[in-house]
């Protein structure tokens, strides 16, 4: 299946429509969305990529999301990528987009939030496992090299804008 997303400059502007592998295989900029889930208690989803996966297989990450597609919204392709992998139906806050240099390509990443206490259903060809952590579980994921480094990167920076807003 063919993923068309907007390839964008380094201001986060459009400057055209590409195939996604595309855009990865020529190290072009675009656009990505993902949501972290957090629960009543402070807790944060954390999930382990499929054996199977082609990028970052076995490995843990906080971040569900994906691809924008090609003209659709930050917050539309959040939502979109929260239900299709978790079958979470919510209309996440955004938290911040940064460039990302990217293990894979480089794209900017928008980070969203949302608090989600209900049943989820992961989708097991995204999702080999999933489970609630702390802070310092993850922390530790993180220090024994067992998480996607680009979700490593963002739950430093987000850290950061969680720190400085008090939550």
């Amino acid at each position: 299946m063919t993923e068309w997303v907007d390839r964008v400059d380094e201001h986060d502007r459009v400057i055209g429509v590409v195939e996604r592998g595309e855009a990865v295989r020529n190290g072009w900029p675009h656009r990505i969305a993902v949501t972290v889930c957090h629960r009543a208690d402070g807790r944060y989803l954390v999930h382990r990529r499929p054996a199977h996966a082609t990028r970052f297989p076995g490995l843990h990450n906080w971040l569900i999301g994906g691809a924008v597609a090609a003209g659709e919204s930050y917050e539309a392709a959040a939502a979109r990528e929260l239900a299709e992998e978790l079958g979470v139906r919510a209309h996440p806050a955004p938290l911040f987009t940064f460039f990302c240099d990217g293990a894979i390509s480089p794209y900017w990443l928008a980070l969203h939030e949302t608090r989600t206490d209900g049943p989820l259903r992961p989708d097991p060809g995204e999702l080999a496992e999933t489970r609630w952590c702390t802070a310092a579980e993850i922390d530790a994921l993180i220090t024994a090299g067992a998480f996607v480094p680009d979700g490593a990167e963002a739950w430093e920076r987000a850290r950061g804008v969680w720190l400085r807003r008090g939550t």
